[in-house]
């Protein structure tokens, strides 16, 4: 497993972009919004499982890589969705 990413979709032109890349050895899961829709939270799992020295995600204490939880929001603090 490489790189997983997140795709979005523009429903009205049909184009798909990449929305993000995840670490190395990653999955990338559990998309939900909060309830106002000003932010998004997108689960990282098993960050560098097999090779921990090929992955560069933080983890504050620089040994075991952990899995994490992003929160994604806009600069305008418009709504996502």
């Amino acid at each position: 497993m490489g790189n997983n990413q997140m795709l979005l979709e523009n429903y009205e032109t049909g184009v798909i972009k990449r929305f993000l890349v995840g670490p190395n050895e990653c999955e990338v899961t559990g998309l939900t919004w909060g309830k106002d829709k000003k932010n998004m939270f997108v689960g990282i799992q098993h960050p560098g499982e097999k090779n921990p020295e090929k992955c560069h995600f933080p983890n504050g204490d620089n040994t075991v890589l952990r899995s994490a939880i992003l929160a994604v929001t806009r600069n305008d603090a418009g709504l996502i969705g």
